[in-house]
This record gives structure tokens, sequence and C-alpha cells, in this order.
């Protein structure tokens, strides 16, 4: 299993640069749990724990409206790292996280994860890229929502599935 940890922390972006001996210090701090499909990993508002990090399988982050309708903000997959803000500012977690499918995830404490920042201050810029790129691709979908109808969305989402697919 260890092997295994470790070889997805070297595919996470936030650790990808990190030596063997600093991925095997952060492997040290890290918990491992198997999510079912549906079953919630943690729901808006709570407290934060720490960070999450896909080691198998999909995690959805998605907000609940008032009315019970789901908007799905995002599908996490290996390698995909989550939930890095609240960590750091010591708010709740501002969306749920659920299996989209059978899952295996990663789970470094908030304490463990900002003493090793500390130790190692080239993560916690990488966290600011991450958390910096994921504000302006929401900024861009309020843009979007704000700003178009629905019938330029549905093209530019055509446009952007048929590029991806190519």
């Amino acid at each position: 299993m260890s092997d295994a940890v470790e070889t997805v922390l070297r595919k996470t972006p936030l650790f990808a640069s990190l030596t063997g001996d600093e991925t095997q210090a952060l492997r040290r701090r890290v918990t491992s749990k198997r999510y079912d499909r549906g079953e919630i990993l943690f729901s808006e508002g709570d407290a934060c724990r720490g960070l999450f990090i896909v080691g198998r399988g999909k995690i959805s982050i998605f907000k609940l409206s008032a009315s019970g309708r789901e908007q799905t903000l995002a599908i996490e997959g290996p390698g995909s790292s989550f939930a890095e803000l609240p960590v750091f500012d010591g708010g709740s977690y501002p969306a749920s996280a659920a299996a989209s499918e059978e899952a295996e995830v990663l789970f470094i404490s908030r304490k463990d994860f900002q003493g090793f920042c500390r130790e190692h201050p080239d993560v916690g810029l990488k966290v600011i890229a991450v958390v910096g790129s994921r504000l302006r691709r929401l900024v861009g979908i309020i843009e979007d929502l704000s700003f178009t109808t629905v019938r330029q969305r549905l093209i530019a989402l055509i446009l952007r599935l048929a590029q991806t697919s190519a």
C-alpha cells in the first residue's frame, strides 16, 4: 500500500516536485480510506479536517440549493487534490464532496499539512497556484452565466467537447 500511496503523491501536482525523502515524509502523514459510490466525504459547512487526494475513482464536488437542487462544480480524478483552501483559512468546507464511483481517497490532516508546508514552502506556493486556477475557472463560469445566453453557452459547450474529444 505504501508504494501505491507514494505513486499517487508523485502524480499529484502539489507534490510532483518533491524529492524521494520529502515524499516519504509526506507519506507518513497520509491515511487512506475507501468510499462507496454516493458516499459523502464531507458536507458544505463542515469544519475543515484536512486535505484530500483522489487515489482511485472519481469524487464529485458540488453545492446544494435550499430547494435541494445539486450543482456539480468539479469531478476530481486520480491525482487530484481538493479542499486545499479551508486547510489554510480555517473556514469550513465551501462545498460538499461525494464519491461518484467506488473510490480510494488519501487524507492529510489540517495540522499535518500545515506543518508539511512550513517545512516545504514550495508546496504552499503550489497550493496558491491550484486555488488561483480554480478561482479563475469559477470566475469564467460566473461570467458565462451572467453575460451569455443559454444558446451561446450551449454552443461554447459543444465546441469545448469537440476539442477535448478530438
